[in-house]
């Protein structure tokens, strides 16, 4: 799926289950939410902390997409083309980075 059909999709649900997109600040809040779930899992899973057995049924690829779902309903609601800030963001990676991580003797 590509960026902006994804965004068209968000928006699209959003208007027909959703009624309207909560507030930025609110999405803001829920992104973290989402977010602490996914660190969560990360953390408990691939980290030094034992997973509890409530967490081990928690889907890594399913929290992930709730962040990206509500990541992407903050830049619909904020005019952002996913897509161009995509290719803007590797575009200015590239620039900075073409060397430094080539380069980098603990990588």
């Amino acid at each position: 799926m590509e960026l902006k059909e994804l965004q068209a999709k968000v928006d699209s649900w959003i208007k027909k289950y959703g009624v309207r997109y909560f507030s930025e600040l609110t999405n803001m809040a829920i992104l973290s939410e989402e977010v602490g779930e996914v660190a969560r899992i990360m953390s408990r899973r691939f980290g030094e902390q034992s997973e509890k057995e409530s967490d081990k049924n928690k889907d890594l690829g399913d929290e992930l997409a709730d962040v990206l779902f509500v990541l992407t309903c903050i830049a619909n609601q904020t005019g952002v083309d996913l897509e161009q800030a995509m290719q803007n963001n590797f575009e200015k990676k590239t620039k900075r980075d073409s060397l430094r991580h080539l380069e980098n003797g603990k990588l």
